[in-house]
């Protein structure tokens, strides 16, 4: 197992997050942009927090610009959360594949995530959380964005599969 960094005033460790994971509300300023575009902006988000991951942030479909997103056929499995459906991006000339994801019909402890979506950083131009540029998650499987108030290590880094 990996060494924890241990957390300074103002820092969350991602080794103090629970397992199985725990959805929390914030009022943190979420702003996602794409292709130039400010797709999802919101106050309103929720925080998916588990260990060793950085936070996945939920957007109420309400803040998103839901014009640009195409639901797909993916679907993945989740042990805490349920079945995930992806979306695409579409803007202008850019297509983005499976850049988002929500649970439906998730289970009991997170159905106040249905009607949001999470987006993976790494495909978008610029997510920030409260005007601080947000640093994705390694790794193309998880989705959580990486600021200066969290710590790890990470899984998804190199080396963490077997976490």
């Amino acid at each position: 197992m990996p060494e924890r960094i241990v957390p300074q005033a103002g820092q969350e460790s991602v080794w103090d997050y629970p397992r199985p994971a725990i959805l929390e509300s914030t009022n943190k300023h979420i702003r996602i942009v794409c292709n130039g575009i400010v797709i999802a902006e919101t106050q309103r988000a929720k925080r998916v927090l588990e260990t060793s991951h950085p936070p996945c942030y939920y957007i109420p479909l309400a803040d998103i610009q839901m014009e640009y997103l195409i639901e797909t056929s993916r679907r993945t499995m989740c042990e805490w959360k349920g079945i995930s459906q992806y979306y695409d991006i579409a803007i202008a000339d850019r297509y983005i594949q499976n850049a988002a994801w929500r649970y439906a019909h998730p289970t009991p402890n997170f159905v106040d995530i249905q009607d949001s979506l999470s987006f993976y950083g790494s495909l978008m131009d610029a997510c920030y959380v409260n005007d601080e540029l947000i640093t994705p998650q390694a790794g193309d499987f998880y989705g959580g964005w990486i600021t200066s108030d969290i710590v790890g290590p990470f899984k998804g880094e190199a080396g963490t599969w077997g976490w």
